[in-house]
C-alpha cells in the first residue's frame, strides 16, 4: 500500500501536466528557441545555488535536531571554506549571467535583422561580428551552431496594427491584408513593423519570438522566423480593456508553396482595405447584454489603399486630422506661431470618433472633413490660407471663421 501511494500521486501528476502547453520551452521558431535556451540556462545556473542550499537546510536540520547528540563548538566563529563558498559560488553566478545577459540582448534584439535561419543556415549579407562574450552567448543560446549552408533569401514584410479588439496585417509587397489572420512560409525572415491605434499593446506569438509592444504613434520592430509548419496561438499580452481577451489570433506557419496558394484566396476576397474600410473597422467591439464582447472574426481584403498603413502610425487616417509627423515638423521648425491656431483641433486624437469633434474643426479653421488632404507638405499651405492672417482683430477674425462656418455647413453631413 505504502508503495502504491507515490505510483499513484506520480499517474496523477502526469494526468495533470499533460494538458500544459509547452510552447515556451519548446517552440518552433529560431528565435523563441534562443530565447527558451537563455532561460533554461539561467534555471539550470540558479539552480547550482538553491539545489545545495535546500539540502544543506535539510541536512543541518537534521543533524542538530533535539534528540541528535551533535557535537556543539561554542569558540567556532570563521571559515574559510564556507566564505569562498557562500560568497564565491554567487558571485561567478552573476557574473556569467551578467555577460549572457548583456550578449543576449544584442544578438536577439527585435529591431536587429537575422544573420541565420536556423542553427545550421546562415544568410547571405549579414555578417556576424562576434566578441568574446558574444561568442559565450552563443554557445549558451544556441549550442551546436554551424556554417554549413548559406542562402539568399528575401524578408517578408508584415506592418501590424492593433485595434479594439483586433489586430490588422498588412502585406505591403503583395497589396493584401487581414484580420485576425497571419501566415508566413517557413524559413523565411519576417519583418514586423507595429502600432496601435488607441491603447497600447503587447505582439505576442510564443512559437515565434518574444512579445514586443505596439504604440499609438509609435513603429516597433520585430524581427523573427518560424521553421516547422503548423498553426500557432498569436495574442495580445498586454490588458487593454474589456475586449482583451478577444484580441487573438491564428499564425500559420506554411511551405513556400502553400503560403502562394493563401495567398491567391486572400486576392480572391470582394472586399478592398481602404481609408474609409479601415474607420469602419476601427470602432471598439460593443459588449452583448451580459457585458461581454465577441471574437470579431477573421476577415481578408484583396487590395489596400495605397499609404494607408503611413495613416495608420500617424494617426491621421481620418480626414481634416493633422498627421504626427506634420506636427514634428512644425515642432522642429519652432512652432508656427498666431497661425498655427488654426492646427489645434486636427489635434484631437483622443476624440477622433466623435461628431462633435468634427463639428468644432469647421467652427473653429473652417476645415471640412474630407476636404483636407493630410500630407507633409501641406503646412505652408494652410498657415497661408489662416483667417488669422488676414485678420486685423479678433472681430475681424471671428467674422471670417462664422463666414466659412455658414459656407461649409452644408457639406458636414456628407464629408462624415
Amino acid at each position: 500500500m505504502k508503495k502504491t501511494i507515490p505510483l499513484a500521486t506520480a499517474a496523477a501528476a502526469s494526468a495533470l501536466l499533460s494538458g500544459c502547453n509547452w510552447t515556451v520551452i519548446n517552440p518552433s521558431g529560431y528565435v523563441a528557441q534562443q530565447q527558451s535556451n537563455l532561460l533554461m540556462f539561467s534555471v539550470y545556473l540558479m539552480l547550482l545555488i538553491i539545489v545545495p542550499v535546500i539540502f544543506a537546510t535539510l541536512y543541518y536540520a537534521w543533524k542538530y535536531r533535539a534528540s541528535a547528540n551533535a557535537e556543539y563548538d561554542p569558540d567556532f566563529y570563521h571559515s574559510n571554506k564556507l566564505e569562498v563558498f557562500i560568497w564565491g559560488v554567487p558571485i561567478l553566478m552573476i557574473i556569467v549571467l551578467a555577460l549572457v545577459t548583456w550578449g543576449s540582448t544584442h544578438l536577439l534584439d527585435p529591431y536587429r535583422p537575422l544573420a541565420r535561419i536556423d542553427t545550421d543556415v546562415a544568410i547571405a549579407g549579414y555578417e556576424e561580428k562576434l566578441g568574446p562574450v558574444k561568442r559565450m552567448t552563443v554557445a549558451v543560446i544556441d549550442p551546436g551552431r554551424k556554417n554549413e549552408e548559406v542562402v539568399e533569401v528575401k524578408p517578408l514584410r508584415v506592418e501590424v496594427a492593433a485595434l479594439d479588439w483586433k489586430w490588422l496585417f498588412i502585406y505591403p509587397d503583395y497589396g493584401i491584408a487581414t484580420v485576425n489572420e497571419l501566415a508566413a512560409p517557413i524559413n523565411v525572415p519576417i519583418e514586423f513593423k507595429l502600432t496601435s491605434v488607441s491603447s497600447m499593446n503587447s505582439f505576442y506569438i510564443p512559437a515565434l519570438a518574444g512579445q514586443i509592444y505596439a504604440m499609438p504613434g509609435m513603429k516597433t520592430q520585430m524581427h523573427a522566423v518560424m521553421n516547422k509548419e503548423g498553426v500557432y496561438k498569436g495574442f495580445s499580452a498586454n490588458y487593454t480593456g474589456w475586449g482583451f481577451n478577444q484580441m487573438h489570433f491564428n499564425f500559420s506557419g506554411l511551405s513556400q508553396q502553400g503560403f502562394d496558394q493563401w495567398v491567391e484566396k486572400v486576392r480572391q476576397s470582394p472586399q478592398a482595405l481602404d481609408r474609409q474600410e479601415y474607420l469602419a473597422l476601427d470602432v471598439a467591439d460593443q459588449p452583448d447584454e451580459r457585458g461581454f464582447v465577441q471574437y470579431f472574426g477573421t476577415r481578408h481584403y484583396s487590395s489596400v489603399e495605397d499609404g494607408l498603413y503611413y495613416a495608420i502610425l500617424n494617426l491621421c487616417v481620418r480626414p481634416g486630422t493633422m498627421c504626427m509627423d506634420e506636427m514634428m515638423a512644425i515642432d522642429t521648425a519652432g512652432g508656427g506661431g498666431v497661425d498655427s491656431l488654426d492646427n489645434y483641433k486636427r489635434l484631437r486624437y483622443d476624440s477622433r470618433r466623435t461628431l462633435k469633434t468634427q463639428l468644432d474643426l469647421v467652427q473653429f479653421s473652417g476645415i471640412v472633413p474630407g476636404m483636407f488632404v493630410c500630407t507633409p507638405n501641406t503646412t505652408t499651405a494652410d498657415l497661408s490660407n489662416s483667417p488669422f492672417e488676414t485678420a486685423n482683430n479678433k472681430d475681424e477674425a471671428a467674422t471670417l471663421s462664422t463666414q466659412k462656418l455658414s459656407a461649409n455647413t452644408g457639406a458636414v453631413s456628407t464629408a462624415l
